[in-house]
């Protein structure tokens, strides 16, 4: 995968949100003269492009459904997820969002599994989960005994809901 695009109400604020998010320029708003029709999709959006090459852009949600001839999902139905290697990291991001301008959802926890977790929707609502990764790479490695950390320390270790 090289690519995700995210369909956005507002081009310029997302892509002020992402910037803010991700801590990188990205591309400023480009295509402005591409303007769309009735029928044919403008070209403007604003792309970040990741350590590791993959391009995150923000693109019109109407030029996304010209472009792509389907009706989009008006709910959230995909996460995309952010691996941190420990709580406090990941906690840490948790609040960058927050700052940024995210809309925090139910506070982080422990899953029973050992996976820990919080959730964020950016302005869109485009659905993020932060996971605390302590044993990097795949998350099933992780020994959720040695890798967490003092329950006592986090925001929350219970289910939303629990």
């Amino acid at each position: 995968m090289h690519a995700i695009t995210l369909a956005v109400a507002d081009v310029g604020r997302s892509a002020a949100f992402y910037r803010a998010l991700l801590g990188i320029d990205g591309s400023g708003i480009i295509g402005t003269e591409y303007p769309a029709s009735e029928t044919a999709a403008g070209g403007t959006t604003a792309m970040f492009t990741l350590d590791d090459g993959l391009i995150v852009s923000v693109y019109g949600r109407e030029d996304m459904r010209k472009d792509s001839g389907v009706a989009l999902a008006e709910a959230p139905s995909t996460t995309i997820g952010h691996f941190e290697p420990s709580q406090e990291a990941a906690q840490a991001f948790l609040d960058h969002a927050a700052a940024a301008g995210a809309t925090m959802l139910a506070a982080p926890y422990t899953r029973p599994w050992g996976m820990w977790s919080g959730f964020f929707q950016d302005p869109d609502g485009h659905l993020w989960e932060v996971v605390a990764n302590p044993g990097g790479g795949d998350p099933a490695g992780a020994d959720p005994e040695q890798d967490s950390v003092d329950p006592e320390s986090t925001t929350a270790t219970q289910p939303p809901g629990s």
